[in-house]
Parts: structure tokens; sequence; C-alpha cells
């Protein structure tokens, strides 16, 4: 973690993920009635509860259709859940007038192109280890995890750390 990104996350109020490739691996098991199950992380859950409830806020905005995936990320405390999303640097900066963030104070988590706008309009970039080479390029950190498998949970702890919020 190099001087730059530690002075970055130092500014940190604002989390904004994507959901499918980010907080869950981007597969998709298809159901008989067409409905799609995605597996999520419960460490990343952890991370993500454990942030709102130290005063951070937190955004979701996915491109993706689901029933479950509002609900679990609701339960967590997410402040705000987009699902279905074909623009998201629109909601995005709907959802950074609502919380008052600046784009500095925001690390944004996204996976494959769609996300690139809302890279693109953060302070704090970031991507999973298996994102598209071009999400990757845009990052200032890529995280050692990948999508599912606990990058959520990576950025949030240091964050969390840095700011002494971390248990």
């Amino acid at each position: 973690m190099d001087i730059n990104f530690k002075e970055r996350l130092n500014k940190v109020t604002t989390f904004v993920f994507d959901v499918d490739g980010v907080l869950t691996d981007g597969s998709l098991l298809v159901m008989p009635d067409g409905e799609f199950l995605r597996r999520m992380n419960i460490r990343d859950g952890y991370a993500m509860q454990l942030a709102i409830k130290a005063g951070y806020r937190m955004a979701i905005i996915s491109g993706g259709h689901s029933s479950g995936v509002p609900v679990r990320l609701k339960r967590l405390g997410v402040q705000e859940v987009h699902m279905g999303v074909a623009n998201k640097i629109t909601v995005l900066e709907e959802v950074l007038e609502r919380f008052g963030s600046k784009p500095e104070q925001v690390l944004v988590m996204g996976d494959d192109m769609p996300d690139l706008p809302m890279l693109n309009h953060c302070g704090v970039p970031c991507c999973p280890y298996d994102a598209a080479s071009d999400i990757r390029k845009a990052s200032v950190y890529v995280s050692p995890l990948n999508g599912g498998q606990g990058c959520v949970r990576d950025v949030v702890e240091q964050v969390l750390r840095l700011h002494g919020k971390w248990q």
C-alpha cells in the first residue's frame, strides 16, 4: 500500500459497491423459474455492517436484478440499494448529493466496464483481483482477493483500521 493510497483512504467517508463480481463471484445459478441465485461472502457483510455502525455511508449500485440481494443488503444496514441500473454514474451522482459526499471522500469498487464511469468519478477507485483489465488499470488499488471472496472486507477493513474504527 503506497502513501498516495493511504492518503486517499484517509478521506473516505462513503463506500459504493457493485454486486455481481464484487460482492459475488460473478457466477449465477439459474433456477427452473428463471430466478438467479448469487452467493455473497459473510465476511464482506460483517465489514459492511461494522462500517455502517461506525457512521460511514454506503450504497450499492448494480446493473443486475435480484429480489434477494436488496433484502440481504438492507439487513446489513446499507442505506441506498439500487438494482437494475443502466446508467450508474447518474445514480452515483444522485446518491452522493443525498449523502453530502464529495467525490474524493468516496471509495468505489467495481469489476467490469459498466463500473468505469463510477471509478473515474471517485477519489478511491478499487477493484477485485479478477476484475476486467480496463477496470484494473483505472483502479488505484487492486485487492489481492477476487470478487465474492472478501475483496469488500479488504477495503472496508483498511479504511476502518486507518481511522481507528476497526474493533
